[in-house]
């Protein structure tokens, strides 16, 4: 994950009970993934949360593959 988009995530325990969310919104990580794993494009997703620009999703999308490479999760 490079250091650009790490900035871009914030992790304070007074803000949405400290899930990981982009800087300076109060848009969970969880929510960005969530919407690309139903298929929904950059622009859905951005007009669905205007206060994101198309590097704060590719940022969120970053941090849940950083996530996902250092845990195994049973899938079956």
């Amino acid at each position: 994950m490079s250091a650009e988009a790490l900035r871009r995530i914030a992790l304070d325990p007074l803000v949405c009970h400290g899930q990981a969310c982009l800087k300076g919104t109060r848009i969970p990580v969880s929510v960005v993934l969530d919407c690309l794993g139903n298929a929904m494009t950059f622009e859905e997703i951005r007009a669905q949360y205007p206060s994101l620009t198309t590097e704060d999703i590719s940022a969120a999308a970053s941090y849940g593959a950083a996530l996902a490479r250092d845990q195994m999760w049973p899938v079956d």
